[in-house]
């Protein structure tokens, strides 16, 4: 078995170890032990990766990508040497790096990685994130969060300690806190909170504007350098660099010599900034953490006099007044006794070896986040309540974890459900995020006059991913789906462009049109017809290809709806349809005779107890 590594995919740095002789340690890239998590392109169109972007960055800021960390698992596309590519590529890229940095060390192959997440990551983002390191070319064998991966990196030579103690993970991007108990040994995780738009990256932006602001009462209201990108790239570097330096010193000098340039004359920056000053700006984000930090020990149901240590995790924790805060908050002075920028990275390392069969006594017992369940109607106040939000995991439970729960449809002739799956902690299930849906149909009563009963099982696993089943007690038909975050996923076609991106080898004139064409093993029929006419016909790539995206990002339940559309195109190109088939009738309600997507429903989408008895 190929050796694993742990990963450490921060927002502003990252990091990748394993354990070597019973001890984690980090696997260097030369002098650099941690890796910026920056990717750029040159205007000759190479790849950097790290420190290389990092410095082009200046010069360049439009082509270089940071913190692409906090768009994980949302629809958002950054422009990468003139193509679209979604965070999970941009993810993968920087993965890839900590794969060659790795095998250059150890001299061999890798493909194997326990990567970490912030503890309150969304379902899309997690997915998105283990999605990347399958781009990078790993088996992703697990997906850790932070807290938790440097609870391991800590507790590792205290197997014998019974103890409370918090976790205060402040990154560049985000927040978490955990309250995780080491009791012989085991490393249970009691609770965790945060925020996800949280870190470093916030001080430096509210230090940015500050500069901003002072440089232009020092030369004018004309002196604005926010129009200018390489002006506020400029800026950006400084504030990030003034700010490290207050961690140790009270004032800094913040300077840059032609910073502007106004009138024919040069502008050079040059401003004091005292610690002081930083303090006040980011004291409101601080106070929020705090907050985060007392819903955790109320989650845990603990108070702040019981835990028995803090232990500082993430580069911003090196700010004096995060010491201060926690240390007046909780009675209790923290503790750093890692170095903050790799305790996660060790942790997952020890995770990796914990997997990989290595003898390391320790046990982990993490938890999910958010709440997970499904939207229902509930009888109350002498009526009907729709769009309500019933848990069947709560945040906080530990991992893996199955629960299941029984409902019943509204009215005794109901035959269908559609079950929506949500998380999050609103009661109104609308408010939440939606991580998917599914139909059931074909459901029998278990007594004749009585509503059909459906038993919803949730069952999810160590990497926080969903199984959902539905069983009909009258039945016995069962129906289940792993619940992916849709707008996240990459489709084949979309992978088979990624792969090719991140080697290197992507044409935008051919790749996107041949990825469309080319057919797939198990095809249907109208899609094997649209590839192969788009494969004869690339001028009608204009009227396929929008289609055929939409179809490869279609949820199940809308596959036939994109397929029928995509014959209805072919039709309109060819005039005639499938070989050998007839036009279609014009009107809209008639069925294509695949089974029956056209018909409307019989009835509108009605409610049900416990379950949405959608048509």
């Amino acid at each position: 078995m190929s050796r694993i590594v742990g990963i450490d995919l921060g927002t502003t740095f990252s990091a990748v170890s394993v354990v070597r002789d019973g001890r984690p340690g980090i696997l260097p890239k030369g002098s650099e032990r941690i890796i910026p998590s920056i990717v750029g392109f040159t205007p000759e169109g190479e790849l950097l990766v790290g420190t290389p972007a990092r410095n082009q960055a200046l010069l360049h800021p439009g082509n270089t990508i940071r913190s692409i960390k906090r768009k994980m698992g949302t629809d958002e596309t950054v422009l990468c040497n003139g193509r679209p590519c979604s965070p999970t590529e941009i993810s993968a890229l920087i993965l890839k790096e900590m794969k060659r940095i790795a095998e250059a060390d150890l001299g061999e192959p890798v493909d194997r990685a326990v990567i970490t997440v912030p503890a309150f990551f969304s379902d899309a983002a997690r997915q998105a994130t283990h999605e990347a390191g399958e781009l990078a070319g790993f088996t992703v064998e697990r997906i850790i969060n932070e807290p938790t991966a440097a609870a391991l990196a800590y507790g590792l030579d205290r197997v014998e300690d019974n103890q409370l103690v918090a976790v205060y993970d402040l990154g560049g991007g985000t927040f978490d806190v955990s309250i995780i108990e080491l009791n012989q040994g085991v490393i249970e995780v009691r609770a965790s909170h945060g925020d996800t738009h949280l870190g470093g990256d916030d001080f430096d932006a509210l230090l940015t504007q500050w500069l901003v602001e002072q440089f232009m009462e020092s030369h004018g209201a004309k002196a604005d350098p926010s129009g200018d990108p390489r002006a506020m790239a400029r800026l950006a570097r400084v504030a990030e660099s003034s700010k490290i330096a207050l961690s140790v010193q009270p004032f800094v000098q913040a300077r840059e010599e032609y910073f502007l340039e106004r009138d024919g004359k040069p502008l050079h920056l040059d401003l004091e900034v005292s610690r002081a000053a930083l303090e006040a700006l980011i004291l409101p984000l601080l106070e929020r953490s705090l907050a985060c930090f007392d819903q955790a020990l109320a989650d845990a149901k603990l108070k702040a006099s019981d835990l028995d240590r803090i232990l500082l995790v993430g580069g911003s924790t090196r700010i004096p007044l995060v010491w201060e805060l926690l240390a007046q908050h909780t009675g209790l002075e923290p503790m750093a006794e890692l170095n903050p920028d790799e305790a996660v990275a060790l942790g997952a390392g020890v995770q990796a070896a914990i997997i990989g069969g290595e003898p390391i006594e320790a046990v982990l017992v993490d938890l999910t986040p958010h709440s997970v369940g499904i939207e229902v109607a509930e009888w109350r106040f002498g009526g009907m309540v729709p769009d309500c939000f019933e848990r069947l995991i709560h945040r906080n439970t530990a991992l893996p974890t199955t629960r299941a729960k029984t409902f019943s449809a509204i009215h005794p002739d109901q035959t269908e459900i559609q079950v929506k799956i949500y998380q999050g902690e609103e009661a109104i299930a609308s408010e939440n995020t939606l991580l998917g849906e599914f139909s059931f149909k074909g459901l029998k009563p278990e007594k004749p006059g009585t509503p059909p009963a459906v038993t919803v099982e949730f069952d999810m696993d160590l990497n926080g991913i969903l199984q959902v089943s539905a069983t009909d007690r009258g039945s016995r038909k069962v129906a289940q789906t792993t619940v992916h975050a849709a707008h996240t996923r990459l489709s084949p076609s979309d992978k088979a462009l990624a792969a090719r991106f991140l080697d290197g080898l992507w044409d935008p004139e051919e790749d996107d049109l041949a990825a469309l064409t080319e057919a797939q093993e198990g095809d249907d029929p109208i899609l094997a017809k649209a590839r192969n006419y788009l494969a004869a016909h690339p001028e009608a790539a204009e009227a396929l290809v929008p289609l055929l995206r939409d179809l490869e990002q279609a949820p199940e339940e809308r596959v036939q709806e994109r397929l029928d559309e995509i014959l209805d195109a072919l039709y309109d190109l060819e005039g005639t349809g499938m070989e050998g088939e007839p036009a279609p009738p014009e009107d809209d309600s008639a069925t294509t005779g695949r089974s029956g997507s056209r018909d409307p429903c019989s009835s509108p989408a009605t409610p049900g107890t416990g379950v949405d008895g959608a048509c």
